[in-house]
């Protein structure tokens, strides 16, 4: 830009004041070699140099080598809850990956995503709601524009508003599955930290031989991810996706990567586990995309259980077109429980600041089962107490399968 020193130093300090600016330099074999910046504003000051990229930034998984440089991923939110572009540029046989808050504008594009009401789901119900929504604000939208000249119209409005919200709230609980005892029992909870949240859950008999079981969760909060999470559901649970075997795991989630590209849905994306189970085998298949894994649990009702995790690989879903997802199987046992989760449910900021300990939430899994005492309102108000309110700061979701 032929611009002086001073003008150049003054613009570079713009940006490393207002925009933390991080770095993480991964090499060919997608080791991290060096950090620097402020990475204490994103919560990663752990880095490890020789250790795995994927490892230490989950996010990253499936995403090197690069598919082009340089490539950007919007509005990611990072451990400790600030959100950054994360810029992806390949420089000789190094990958740079430059991190940007972005938390502020984030968080403005999430106020005005919370008044953006476009739903298109599967029913008539659906559509006479999203009908509904689309007039509730737009007529919110020109209250604001004459707020000055009309304070009762504004304050009808937002009462009508209140009252479609909460009628979408209970339309989003409607479509989750009932829990279930035989021929193994499957329950689960679901705790949004907003009205409506990203995430969502399900499962079903795809034929009397194979049991599917899923749970999705959409980045952000609020209406927008609440109507991409319900749309994903629904594809899911009325088998919306012309020749796709819903008894493949893989096949479903490279279908339904193709079918919800973030570039066609307001830049969301999400991460998913989708299981078949088939009762006659004990048999379980899964895939996974980006999405933490499930953790299974052997042992008496009354004694500690042991645990495992039930590990697979696949990028965030709505980001690469024409991924190939791979499933993975493993065979459970009569004592087993299941518990498929959010990263809400152990993402859990304490009253000191500090990230719960993941070990500690698995120690809760593992711990032995009371009579008369369910297990998930257990693990409910274990979180609640270890974050030090009954407000979590992410969606609370949670499946769980005994067998």
């Amino acid at each position: 830009m032929d611009l002086p020193a001073r003008v150049s130093d003054w613009l570079l300090h713009l940006v490393t004041s207002q925009r933390a600016v991080a770095h993480v330099v991964i090499d060919a074999e997608q080791l991290v070699t060096s950090t620097g910046g402020d990475l204490h504003n994103y919560g990663l000051t752990g880095l490890v140099n020789r250790v795995p990229a994927s490892v230490q930034l989950p996010f990253l998984e499936g995403l090197l080598p690069l598919p082009e440089t340089p490539f950007v991923i919007p509005s990611m939110e990072m451990p400790n809850g600030r959100v950054a572009d994360v810029h992806l540029l390949a420089e000789a046989d190094a990958t740079w990956m430059v991190l940007l808050d972005v938390t502020a504008e984030h968080g403005e594009a999430r106020k005005v995503q919370q008044k953006a009401y476009d739903m298109t789901l599967l029913s008539q119900r659906e559509a006479k709601l999203m009908a509904k929504l689309e007039v509730a604000h737009r007529e919110l939208t020109a209250a604001h524009r004459e707020l000055t000249e009309s304070r009762a119209a504004l304050l009808v409005t937002h009462n009508r508003l209140e009252q479609e919200l909460r009628e979408a709230e209970r339309y989003v609980r409607a479509i989750l599955p009932a829990p279930m005892l035989e021929p193994f029992a499957v329950d689960w909870r679901y705790v949004p930290s907003t009205e409506l949240g990203g995430d969502s859950l399900g499962y079903h008999w795809v034929d009397p031989e194979h049991f599917a079981v899923y749970l999705l969760d959409v980045c952000g909060h609020g209406v927008g991810s609440a109507l991409l999470s319900v749309a994903v559901a629904n594809t899911l649970r009325t088998g919306a996706m012309s020749g796709t075997d819903f008894r493949r795991p893989g096949d479903v989630l490279s279908a339904l990567n193709q079918a919800y590209q973030m570039d066609r849905h307001n830049d969301m994306y999400l991460t998913i586990w989708y299981g078949v189970y088939e009762p006659s085998t004990r048999r379980l298949r899964y895939a996974t995309a980006g999405h933490p894994p499930p953790i299974a649990v052997r042992g008496a009702r009354g004694e500690r259980g042991v645990t495992a995790a039930l590990k697979a690989k696949g990028p965030v879903l709505g980001v690469l077109p024409g991924v190939r997802y791979v499933a993975e199987e493993c065979t459970l046992d009569v004592r087993d429980r299941l518990y498929l989760f959010s990263d809400g449910v152990y993402e859990i900021t304490t009253p000191d600041g500090t990230m719960l300990e993941f070990a500690l939430f698995e120690e809760a899994l593992a711990r032995p089962m009371v009579d008369d005492v369910s297990e998930l309102d257990g693990l409910l108000a274990f979180a609640r107490d270890a974050h030090g309110a009954p407000t979590l700061e992410d969606d609370f979701s949670i499946i769980r399968m005994a067998f």
